[in-house]
């Protein structure tokens, strides 16, 4: 159990569990009894809340689709691939570029971070979209010349006429000579985005790993990073940190990714998975087909860092071992003229919030380096074993909630009065406008690397601009 179990003063499970039912008490008495199993005070331990279920019609639902995990969040970030978003134009645009994956390299030569729709009219929903795929697939090679590969993503409308997308890739990558991948994610399958990440592993599972090899000769400190979408260039400061500690990061998962570095991870002897959610079935899969172990691991505050350095240290020999120990000794004092710095004006602020993957649980030890408390924590479309990891991170008796409605936050932050929230886009203009400060923890509000040791400072510098900016003094909340 983590250090950060603690309890904090004015909250107890009675308080909290007070509060929940408060804000239920507005839904009909079906909507009560669905919405109250994923809503609880934090035991400490074990999942205490329900999840991975289908929102209740009419609450309002922060989640995202299948479509959206699989374009948005695996496929979108691989950097030499054209995405093609496969149905109408309204969800080929959400796919443009909302999640800042940083690439290397020039746009539309050898980086494709642009907007690829079929952009399906109603002729397509009546006659079918296929031939216009085909089309769509030779114009992308033509066009782009150096791309090493093309996914095809499926929107809504594609399943419903049931399009076969995986028909037209095949033949196309044949008459092409391209891997072209089709990625059968409607946005209607499951109950949230959570099946688009695990719709895409298995693309990547069927179609790209073990199809390539690794130029460079093998050694024993092979790693991959897996779960990082570089976010604000945040691969851009994990994979130098690995690479000062001696491992050689052979390809990242998906952020600044390259299609023929992922084929050949079958060899690496150890994955790194930041983002448990939505590539741990990937690891699982290399480490039964490959024998490949997987470690999770945390870079979010020096204390998570230092941590998780040491654990990925245990994994190798004392070579490892002695240059984690002089990365921690170099980097310890920089940190702490950061918390120096930072935590007098920070210290004792409450933090609630509300994301996607791995950061309700992964920022709490960062904001507590900073004398931050998280107060309530909760995902959008999390499972069971995410809120296993998450109680141990959160201190007593604050609230969980999983697939929180705008209703459910918006109560609990009129009770608990944090000094800043944490969540989308989504809810970002809401708070404001209530007078609590914010940042857009899904994408750094257009700021970061927020991991590692170059993110803490900027993350520190972003938390304090929130929260002490004079502005809040001249904002007045209409209720």
């Amino acid at each position: 159990m983590s250090d950060a179990i603690t309890k904090i003063e004015g909250i107890t499970k009675e308080s909290t569990q007070s509060m929940i039912d408060e804000a239920l008490e507005i839904y009909p008495e079906k909507a009560k009894k669905k919405r109250a199993p994923h809503l609880a005070p934090n035991a400490g331990e074990g999942a205490c809340v329900k999840s991975n279920r289908k929102t209740v019609p009419g609450i309002m639902s922060a989640r995202g689709c299948a479509y959206a995990g699989a374009k948005g969040v695996v496929w979108g970030p691989i950097r030499d691939m054209v995405h093609v978003s496969h149905g109408p134009v309204g969800c080929g645009w959400y796919s443009w570029g909302t999640r800042r994956n940083l690439m290397t390299g020039i746009n539309g030569v050898n980086q494709f971070a642009m907007q690829f729709t079929s952009d399906f009219q109603e002729k397509d929903i009546v006659y079918g979209g296929d031939k216009k795929l085909k089309q769509l697939l030779v114009e992308a090679k033509e066009l782009f010349p150096l791309a090493k590969g093309i996914s095809v993503l499926s929107e809504c409308p594609v399943g419903l006429i049931g399009d076969d997308i995986n028909a037209v890739a095949k033949q196309s990558a044949k008459e092409l000579d391209i891997p072209i991948i089709p990625c059968n994610c409607e946005g209607f399958r499951g109950v949230s985005q959570s099946l688009g990440h695990h719709i895409s592993n298995d693309t990547i599972r069927d179609h790209i790993i073990g199809t390539r090899e690794f130029a460079e000769p093998e050694t024993p400190y092979d790693i991959a990073l897996i779960g990082d979408y570089n976010i604000g260039g945040d691969v851009w400061s994990v994979k130098p940190l690995l690479e000062e500690i001696g491992l050689n990061v052979k390809s990242v998962w998906t952020g600044d990714g390259e299609l023929e570095k992922i084929a050949a991870t079958h060899r690496v002897k150890l994955n790194l998975i930041h983002c448990y959610r939505s590539m741990n079935y990937m690891c699982r899969v290399m480490e039964e087909k490959y024998g490949i172990p997987w470690l999770e691991f945390n870079f979010f505050g020096p204390t998570k860092i230092r941590e998780s350095l040491r654990k990925i240290a245990d994994f190798f020999d004392d070579t490892i071992k002695e240059k984690v120990e002089a990365a921690i000794a170099k980097y310890d004092p920089l940190m702490q003229a950061v918390i120096d710095e930072y935590r007098p004006r920070l210290e004792g602020k409450k933090v609630m919030l509300y994301v996607g993957g791995l950061r309700p649980r992964h920022t709490v030890n960062a904001y507590a380096d900073l004398g931050m408390t998280v107060v309530g924590s909760g995902y959008e479309f999390a499972h069971g074993d995410d809120y296993e990891r998450t109680s141990p991170e959160m201190p007593e008796a604050t609230v969980i909630y999983d697939d929180a409605s705008e209703h459910e936050l918006e109560e609990f932050v009129h009770k608990l009065r944090p000094d800043l929230v944490g969540s989308g886009i989504k809810e970002k203009y809401l708070f404001q406008k209530m007078g609590i400060p914010f940042r857009q923890m899904h994408s750094w509000d257009y700021s970061g690397p927020y991991h590692a040791y170059n993110g803490f400072p900027i993350f520190a510098r972003d938390v304090d601009m929130a929260i002490n900016s004079p502005t809040w003094s001249l904002v007045k909340a209409p209720f």
